[in-house]
C-alpha cells in the first residue's frame, strides 16, 4: 500500500509542471482596430519592459513599413547604454492579424518562430501606443516624437498597469537628441 501511495504522489508531483503550463494568462486588451497605413512609420520608446536584447537602449526607435507583400517591416534601432553608445539595429517581418483587426500580429525575428506582439492600446490621434504580451513578461510604450509631458506618461503607465502590468518593471527610456557625434 505504501508503495502505491508512494508511486501516486511521485506521478501527481511529475503532472504538476504540466498543470501549469497549460494554464493560460488573461489576455491583455486589444486595440479596437488599427489602420495599419497611419501605425506605419517611427515610433520612439518612451518606456518599456524590455527584453535581454534591449536592455540599457537609448534613443530607441521602433520603425515600421509595410511591404508590398503586406507583411510589415520592420527595424529597431537604439543606442546602447547611453546617446553616445554603439548602434545597434534588429530587424523583423510583422503578420498583423486581420481578423483581429489588425490589433494582434506575429512579430518574425527568425523563422519560423513568430513572437505575439499585440497592440493594447492606440490613442486615435495615433500619438501615443502600448504594444503588450499575453505573458506580460514585455511591454513597449511609444510615441510619435522622443519626449512626452509627464502627465501623458503618467496616464500611459497607468494604462499599462491596469493591464496586469507591474510598475516597478516599467522603466523609461532615455531620449536624448540630437545623437552626439561619433568620435
Amino acid at each position: 500500500m505504501t508503495s502505491l501511495v508512494s508511486r501516486l504522489g511521485r506521478m501527481a508531483f511529475a503532472i504538476l509542471p504540466l498543470a501549469a503550463c497549460s494554464a493560460t494568462a488573461p489576455t491583455v486588451p486589444r486595440a479596437s482596430h488599427v489602420d495599419m497605413a497611419r501605425y506605419m512609420g517611427d515610433w520612439y520608446v518612451i518606456a518599456s519592459i524590455p527584453s535581454r536584447f534591449e536592455k540599457g537602449a537609448t534613443n530607441a526607435i521602433e520603425s515600421y513599413r509595410m511591404a508590398p507583400d503586406g507583411t510589415v517591416e520592420t527595424t529597431f534601432r537604439y543606442r546602447k547604454d547611453n546617446a553616445s553608445g554603439a548602434l545597434k539595429t534588429m530587424h523583423a517581418t510583422g503578420f498583423a492579424h486581420p481578423e483581429t483587426r489588425n490589433a494582434v500580429w506575429g512579430m518574425q525575428f527568425i523563422w519560423p518562430i513568430k513572437a505575439q506582439y499585440v497592440i493594447a492600446w492606440i490613442d486615435p490621434e495615433y500619438r501615443f501606443v502600448i504594444v503588450a504580451r499575453d505573458k506580460r513578461d514585455y511591454v513597449w510604450v511609444m510615441a510619435r516624437t522622443p519626449t512626452v509631458s509627464d502627465a501623458d506618461y503618467k496616464a500611459l503607465a497607468a494604462r499599462v498597469v491596469e493591464m496586469g502590468y507591474d510598475s516597478q518593471a516599467l522603466k523609461r527610456v532615455p531620449q536624448q537628441w540630437p545623437e552626439p557625434k561619433a568620435e
